[in-house]
């Protein structure tokens, strides 16, 4: 391996340093293996100017983006067309994710997904209506019977719109491996979208590998373009430790855009040799989660940037990173100098490099970035083991692929005066730590509870301005839930039922309205089930983006009088029910 050691009159001339670091690369060609995916089997699936809002594998709280965002001229109900010959084989229908959404299988082994839709093609809306009013419930999934809706490259299955998770007009497509149903990148596949474009590199991250990522602040570098890439403002970085690992701020733009995308490919260097790098060409909605170990959690959720590891912490599979040499974590064994290089790819090979020089100084006791706290109770937590906090009052359970990196577990607790609770608050790390499946958490009840109210007890999280309740199952003292996210808990009682509020006064006359809007509350913000009946039959009130439940009057409910019966139900049970009267 070769070793450079620079002249100090070197080291304000960043450039003439680069040359040779630019040079490898392109004489080495390319790292992963070159991706063989069919091209020009499938079209662009909307009738709008070919513009995309968002990339594939863009990162997003929790998941990965996990197709291409195309832009509808910024309106909705532009026709959106089958990319290939095929068959209509599933379609969802749900409050948020992808709202309304056609899965078209094609005889090429692939799947392709259209998401965020308005009406489906009559054919296929009335068979949806008939199958939602079947299973009583607007929120369906369905399997739809192979050859019952065959579809031609080019037509018409939908109306593009804004439903479900999306903030704005959109239509949402992804390619599937019919099979696997793992989501692969579109634009692998030849897209007609135009792009010259390298990668924008914005800054670097430098984190102590002495101790977890979650104990530290990464220490930030901004850079600066220079002929043939980038490079840091310092001429040579000097850490005060003796493992370090990378992350950077990246982007990449198509040509005749300027909407920021996500990143395809980087690749890290050390002394020349390629040491780890990822690729997002492929990734299954089990895996999308992972994306929390791939970018600096703490940071982004504390309100910073997104900044990409360059290593791939313990806890995390391979996935879409390659070790070549390690894990990306560089041990730095001497004081020389050291040349460090990140190659960023797009899917269309255009590329920018970011080269820089290391070397190892002195070292403090505390590291590059640890922080020091103090709590009342902490012990380590490691990935790859079952991992489990417990004293008189709490019980935390978590399973062995629920941590990324290790990290010093923190509880603490607050006392509460309030008659709806029945637990202190307790301080579970923090909501900047990431957990990437379900934990159970037992909490005892410092009370006793009332029988009445044994089956109306929560378990309420709460961190920053974000709250959620679950239902808790126990008895005598001790309550269980299963969450997800750190953050603080407490064992509450909820028997307060949830007030419908909208709708019309009794008896009234609805022949000229169009529709009837219901918006349930309910004091923790959590409605589980929304159900009418209209003359005793089941009837479809949607519910896209979760708050407002709609009827648009058709042919279910005809001129004359009716009786409308609501009933809405929230998370700890308790249901309310109300009886409307009105003509039509």
């Amino acid at each position: 391996m070769k070793r450079i050691f620079l002249r100090k009159e070197l080291l304000h001339k960043p450039f003439l340093f680069l040359l040779p670091l630019f040079f490898f690369y392109n004489s080495n060609g390319q790292i992963f293996p070159k991706k063989n995916y069919p091209k020009g089997y499938f079209i662009y699936p909307v009738d709008a100017k070919i513009e995309l809002a968002a990339n594939f594998g863009e990162l997003r709280p929790n998941h990965y983006h996990m197709g291409l965002d195309c832009r509808t001229n910024h309106v909705q109900n532009r026709p959106v067309k089958a990319a290939a010959d095929g068959y209509v084989a599933h379609v969802r229908v749900e409050p948020f994710g992808f709202g309304r959404a056609i899965y078209i299988n094609h005889p090429n082994g692939l799947t392709t997904l259209y998401g965020h839709l308005n009406n489906f093609y009559p054919a296929l809306e009335k068979y949806v209506k008939e199958q939602q009013y079947k299973l009583k419930s607007w929120q369906v999934f369905l399997d739809i019977p192979p050859g019952m809706f065959p579809v031609k490259q080019g037509q018409f299955i939908a109306f593009s719109g804004n439903a479900g998770g999306s903030q704005g007009p959109h239509c949402h497509f992804e390619i599937r491996d019919t099979k696997t149903d793992k989501v692969l990148n579109p634009l692998l596949f030849g897209m007609p979208i135009p792009d010259n474009v390298p990668p924008t590199i914005v800054r670097l991250a430098v984190y102590d590998r002495t101790i977890s990522t979650y104990s530290q602040s990464p220490k930030l570098f901004p850079l600066k373009k220079i002929k043939g890439g980038y490079t840091t403002i310092e001429p040579v970085i000097t850490v005060n430790s003796n493992k370090v690992s990378f992350g950077i701020s990246a982007n990449d733009k198509f040509t005749g855009s300027t909407n920021p995308n996500g990143i395809y490919e980087a690749v890290l260097y050390f002394d020349e040799e390629p040491v780890v790098g990822f690729e997002i060409d492929s990734i299954t909605y089990d895996e999308s989660r992972y994306v929390n170990a791939h970018i600096d959690y703490k940071t982004r959720e504390a309100g910073g940037p997104f900044i990409e590891h360059l290593s791939r912490l313990p806890g995390y599979p391979e996935g879409i990173y390659k070790d070549f040499s390690g894990d990306g974590v560089i041990a730095l064994t001497d004081e020389a100098v050291h040349e460090i290089k990140i190659v960023v790819k797009d899917t269309y090979g255009n590329t920018s490099t970011l080269g820089f020089n290391i070397k190892k100084g002195l070292i403090h006791e505390n590291g590059l970035g640890s922080e020091a706290v103090s709590y009342y109770d902490q012990q380590e937590f490691h990935p790859g083991f079952v991992n489990i906090f417990e004293n008189e009052n709490v019980q935390l359970i978590l399973r062995s692929e629920a941590l990324y990196d290790s990290f010093a577990f923190r509880h603490s607790s607050e006392k509460v005066i309030s008659s709806a609770s029945y637990s202190d608050i307790h301080a579970l790390e923090s909501g900047l730590v990431p957990v990437h499946d379900n934990f159970t958490l037992r909490l005892r009840a410092d009370k006793p509870v009332p029988p009445q109210l044994a089956d109306r007890m929560l378990i309420k999280r709460t961190w920053e301005d974000k709250t959620e309740v679950v239902k808790a199952t126990g008895e005598r003292e001790w309550f269980t839930a299963h969450f997800k996210s750190f953050g603080n808990f407490e064992l509450i009682a909820d028997d307060e039922p949830p007030v419908i509020a909208g709708g019309f006064h009794d008896n009234a006359n609805l022949s000229k309205a169009s529709r009837i809007i219901f918006i349930p509350k309910d004091n923790n913000k959590e409605i589980k089930n929304f159900r009418a009946e209209l003359d005793g039959n089941w009837l479809m009130f949607t519910n896209d983006k979760g708050r407002l439940f709609i009827y648009k009057f058709d042919e279910m409910c005809p001129r004359g009088k009716h009786e409308l019966t609501v009933s809405v139900q929230d998370e700890a049970g308790n249901t309310t029910e109300k009886i409307y009267h009105f003509t039509r």
